[in-house]
């Protein structure tokens, strides 16, 4: 698979896709003007360029584009938190791991939450 590098606007975009399985610019639109207005010209804008890169597909039903995507959530971050860990990381996910114990503020039930999934991680790789 393609290494999927979106910017913060694509992303923000791609999560309204993935939220409604499709919806038209002016859809997108009025969901993330809660954060920021953004002009309909840039939305389109950056949906044909997802659209060059294969990244959504779209339909028309009457005058308007109804943009979906084609990649899944699960891709996108696989693939973007694999190059986080390849630039940032030198390719160790354990470094990245370290770093996110180090640095954030875990509640007691998400370290169990954790500690539960390296033990899965580890009786597979014995497996």
């Amino acid at each position: 698979m393609e290494k999927i590098k979106l910017d913060e606007l694509q992303l923000k975009i791609m999560k309204v896709l993935w939220d409604r399985n499709e919806a038209s610019v002016g859809d997108i639109q009025e969901v993330l003007q809660t954060e920021r207005k953004f002009a309909i010209t840039t939305i389109s804008t950056v949906l044909q360029r997802l659209y060059k890169r294969g990244v959504v597909t779209y339909s028309k039903k009457g005058r308007q584009y109804i943009y979906r995507a084609l990649i899944s959530e699960r891709e996108t971050q696989t693939s973007m938190t694999s190059n986080l860990v390849d630039q940032l990381f030198d390719g160790k996910s354990s470094v990245l791991v370290n770093h996110l114990l180090e640095a954030s503020e875990f509640e007691a039930d998400e370290l169990e939450q954790l500690k539960k999934m390296i033990e899965a991680a580890q009786q597979r790789k014995r497996k």
